[in-house]
């Protein structure tokens, strides 16, 4: 088990450093694998020593080595996330299939997040390979999954695209096509995803509204990218549950 958890933690940590540049670089159209990380004040290449996630930072306090500029603490920070993400999924989720499209959406998750967080979109570069990995990941391993991850993902989908419809200003399409992903990921957990996510928007609207006061606020532009990641980690690990109390309830 420690084995399997170090081995989950280091995947995590190298995936985590690729996903930092793929945050950065997929939305200005960059390649993904040249040239090499550079530093941002005095673009010299980064030597491999002073690129191990997490722990280079922490050596160099987060500067250059060269020039001494600061290196934004977002890095690692998304470096450790990842790796405790897969951690976790390793350790609290069951089965080949559960483990592996657990694996593939927080990766996917990830780097969503922080590019509509910074651009305000969601590329379909991440989401429609997401999409077919997880369908192509359930027909490969339990096909009976199928049926339940397609219907989850249109009912998502659907739902929210009545919302962009009825309301396009506070829903983009990108949002819709993450709530589908979401759904061919999550199967019928994504109910309490969505839920999650709903939730946590209207409270951070509520705080931007407090903050900047009723006219402003309702302007101010706040992507939902970042909530539907959230409800998704959230619903990865405790959706099931949720759903199968709710059911007994009722």
């Amino acid at each position: 088990m420690i084995v399997a958890v170090l081995a989950f933690g280091l995947a995590g940590l190298l995936i985590g450093s690729f996903l930092n540049v793929v945050a950065w670089r997929l939305p200005r159209g960059e390649s993904l694998l040249h040239p090499g990380s550079a530093c941002p004040g005095c673009r010299t290449p980064i030597k491999p020593y002073d690129n191990v996630p997490v722990v280079s930072w922490l050596l160099l306090r987060g500067r250059c080595r060269h020039c001494g500029v600061r290196i934004s603490g977002r890095y690692p920070a998304v470096e450790f996330t990842t790796a405790a993400l897969y951690i976790a999924v390793a350790l609290g989720r069951d089965g080949v299939l559960d483990i592996a499209l657990g694996l593939l959406l927080v990766t996917v998750l990830v780097p969503i997040a922080l590019i509509d967080l910074d651009r305000r979109i969601i590329p379909n570069a991440i989401t429609l390979p997401a999409a077919v990995a997880a369908v192509a990941a359930a027909a490969a391993i339990d096909i009976d999954f199928v049926p339940e991850q397609l219907i989850a993902g249109l009912a998502a989908g659907g739902f929210f695209l009545l919302a962009a419809v009825l309301h396009p200003r506070g829903m983009g399409m990108g949002d819709v096509k993450l709530a589908g992903v979401l759904g061919l990921y999550l199967g019928r957990a994504v109910a309490p995803a969505i839920f999650v996510a709903l939730i946590a928007g209207v409270l951070v609207g509520a705080l931007v509204i407090a903050r900047k006061g009723a006219a402003e606020g309702r302007k101010t532009a706040v992507p939902f990218g970042p909530f539907l990641a959230l409800g998704g980690v959230v619903a990865l690990f405790v959706g099931e549950m949720l759903v199968d109390g709710y059911l007994e309830r009722f």
